[in-house]
């Protein structure tokens, strides 16, 4: 079982890499760097990765629970991460071409980037105050 403690963990992580990301991108020069294309996929595989561990660990306990709301937000989280992973996949097949970054409109990609930090960042507030207080009453109303 995962704790919430390591997906608080996975992001702050995140959150770092955004912000990071967000002065770096904004130089042209340094975005065709191996340094920022590292940091931006290191990135991109935290968020995927984050999802995918609430996936596998986080739904199941409350979509099982008794209380209705409980479930509801499962459903609500799933629903999100589904929304989330197809906007990134549409994004990296805009402006990624296996490990590198292909960028021909500079302000176009800063924007783009920066509604995916946007994105991102909502999920990471969402989660913290509606995902997980409801995934530890599902635990512990299971452990009761």
């Amino acid at each position: 079982m995962t704790s919430i403690e390591t997906l608080q963990k996975d992001n702050h992580k995140i959150a770092e890499y955004s912000k990071v990301l967000s002065v770096l991108i904004r130089d042209r020069e340094l975005c065709d760097t191996q340094v920022l294309c590292d940091i931006f996929f290191n990135y991109v595989n935290a968020v995927q990765e984050h999802l995918d561990v609430e996936a596998r660990n986080v739904y199941q306990p409350m979509l099982v629970h008794s209380d209705a709301d409980i479930k509801h937000a499962a459903g609500q989280f799933m629903s999100g991460s589904v929304e989330i992973k197809r906007v990134i996949a549409e994004y990296t097949k805009q402006w990624c071409r296996k490990d590198s970054l292909r960028i021909k409109d500079h302000e176009k990609f800063i924007s783009d980037t920066e509604d995916i930090f946007e994105l991102v960042w909502s999920r990471i507030i969402d989660e913290s105050e509606h995902l997980y207080p409801a995934y530890k009453k599902a635990i512990q109303a299971k452990a009761a």
